[in-house]
């Protein structure tokens, strides 16, 4: 277990470059990775958000109750700055239809899963950015849908009830088996803790992997355009995120976990909801996977910036 938990703490530590490291593989030589399938993405996915649950408790969800003023600001901040950043990109670099409803879901979906990490290192408020992870997540059925429908259903058929069943499936269902897990069995949920990294990254490690290799000559034919989005896209979206809370003169602390909430999207449920709801898009899967791995050194980076900042 020792030496388990030595091999999860040096994956949640180089989760970056591990992604970084796979991502460029799969490009590259895609038959390495040829192995993992797309079909897996959906189960992938649904063991994260597991683990994320395992790792919840109620408690987590008090500041959703004591303080739901920085809530509400976090996730009104989450479900508008994003969609409308998304939507923004697409049209001034003019991306083609498959690469617009990618960046569009990835605008949509909620706050990534490693955003309480990051905000942790950036010395940013846990407890908020804990709290806006599981809001916006349980609100994503409901707005994902929605907001896609808004910005992308003129060009596109958006089957608003699939994806709302989708992401109950790959989100909900997963998050809520794992925090009742944690809730009658935390003795052995706790015993679990410090090899749930190593799950979580080994996770988003294949769907990066398997999305990458599926598409990897089609990448290669649009790839410095769609790495620019994708970086304009999150590096806007801590700034923005950042800025409206200090305009609401919300503490530094909260900023940071504001920022980082905003700027840190579930891009494996965006490549999830591309893959099973928009398959005649065949591009619509990238955002999602370069976002995948962008956001994970980004978000370090970032993290290790205003970690000094107060």
């Amino acid at each position: 277990m020792k030496v388990l938990e030595k091999i999860s703490n040096l994956a949640g530590k180089y989760m970056a470059a591990i992604v970084l490291a796979v991502a460029a593989l799969a490009l590259f030589v895609p038959s390495a990775v040829s192995f993992i399938k797309t079909s897996y993405v959906n189960t992938l996915l649904g063991i994260v958000m597991f683990g994320m649950g395992l790792t919840l408790k109620a408690s987590d969800f008090k500041v959703v109750f004591s303080r739901p003023k920085d809530i509400i600001i976090g996730c009104l901040a989450q479900f508008t700055i994003m969609p409308l950043l998304a939507f923004s990109l697409t049209k001034i670099f003019g991306l083609p239809q498959d690469l617009a409803i990618g960046v569009i879901l990835v605008g949509t979906c909620p706050g990534g899963t490693s955003s309480n990490v990051m905000t942790y290192l950036a010395k940013g408020d846990v407890a908020l950015s804990v709290g806006m992870t599981g809001v916006s997540t349980i609100l994503a059925p409901f707005l994902t849908p929605v907001l896609t429908y808004v910005f992308a259903g003129q060009s596109v058929d958006v089957n608003m009830m699939n994806m709302f069943m989708s992401i109950v499936k790959v989100v909900i269902v997963p998050i809520g088996a794992g925090c009742v897990v944690n809730k009658f069995f935390s003795d052995f949920t706790r015993k679990l803790e410090h090899v749930l990294p190593l799950v979580s990254v080994s996770a988003i490690v294949a769907i990066v992997a398997a999305v990458v290799a599926a598409n990897s000559a089609r990448i290669m034919t649009c790839g410095l355009l769609i790495v620019a989005v994708v970086i304009l896209h999150n590096i806007c979206g801590y700034g923005l995120g950042f800025a409206v809370g200090k305009a609401l003169k919300l503490d530094v602390a909260k900023c940071k976990a504001v920022a980082i909430e905003v700027g840190m999207q579930n891009s494996g449920l965006a490549t999830s909801l591309a893959g099973t709801h928009f398959a005649s898009y065949p591009l619509a899967t990238i955002p999602g996977a370069v976002f995948s791995v962008w956001h994970n050194i980004s978000g370090a980076v970032f993290a290790n910036f205003m970690a000094d900042k107060q």
